[in-house]
């Protein structure tokens, strides 16, 4: 076992960076409405060979939207459910499509490939450009197949700042209360991407460390880009475990 990794018990798999939205604060800047996705054999053939040497206890799918490819989403899921692990999460915008009985059935494979923890992005930056009423059907359609499911707001300068992104998106979480969804403690944006662009006034001048960045020497989560980049590797062109075996702390 590669000692840089020896905590290692996460793993993310970004799906693709095509997104539903058009977020003001949104890291990765701007997203095109179609673009590469993660190969949902690879990742999940990825992830069983990780998951027999290292104690994976959670497994993410995010984007971008990833629903907008739910095939990847579904073969990771099977993947992490054979293996027992514990915490099988995806973070969806839920907005993927406008037809209901597609909303149903994403419902519906969600559920059975084992995903059990699903956060719900809804925040005055994505309300912006992603309706609501849509949102809330697919949320309804999550609960109604017994998904645990989170609200999962982004909130600006901090979650008790009185700014009025902020309290828009208390607007919108209220929304959901007769659906009796719990609220995430959610997250603050950071100042990159899309956020340093249409929100630098409300940052100072002097950028903080980024909290979301962890030791290079100690890696407790590996994500895999669409593109198969992963620790300084690509898992489309090497084995990842010739890739973890050849990390040395620096990537």
């Amino acid at each position: 076992m590669n000692q840089y990794l020896k905590n290692l018990n996460k793993i993310e798999f970004v799906i693709t960076y095509a997104c539903t939205g058009r977020c003001k604060h949104c890291s990765e800047g701007d997203h095109t409405p179609c673009g590469e996705r993660i190969d949902p054999f690879i990742a999940a053939n990825a992830l069983r060979k990780i998951a027999a040497e290292y104690d994976i206890k959670t497994v993410m799918t995010f984007g971008g939207e990833p629903l907008l490819y739910p095939d990847a989403v579904y073969e990771i899921m099977n993947a992490a459910k054979e293996l027992n692990i514990t915490k099988r999460q995806v973070i969806t915008n839920g907005y993927f499509s406008k037809n209901t009985e597609k909303i149903c059935e994403v419902s519906e494979r969600l559920s059975e490939c084992g995903v059990n923890d699903l956060l719900l992005s809804v925040d005055a930056f994505h309300q912006e450009a992603i309706p609501l009423e849509t949102v809330t059907l697919f949320a309804c359609e999550a609960k109604k197949n017994g998904i645990p499911i989170r609200l999962q707001p982004a909130w600006l300068v901090s979650k008790t700042d009185d700014n009025p992104y902020n309290r828009k998106t208390r607007e919108i979480l209220n929304s959901f209360a007769d659906l009796q969804i719990p609220e995430n403690d959610g997250n603050v944006i950071f100042p990159e991407g899309n956020a340093t662009k249409y929100l630098a006034e409300y940052f100072a001048d002097e950028i903080p460390e980024n909290p979301y960045i962890e030791d290079p020497r100690d890696v407790r989560c590996i994500s895999f880009s669409p593109n198969g980049d992963v620790l300084g590797g690509n898992v489309y062109e090497c084995d990842i475990m010739e890739i973890l075996r050849k990390y040395r702390g620096d990537q």
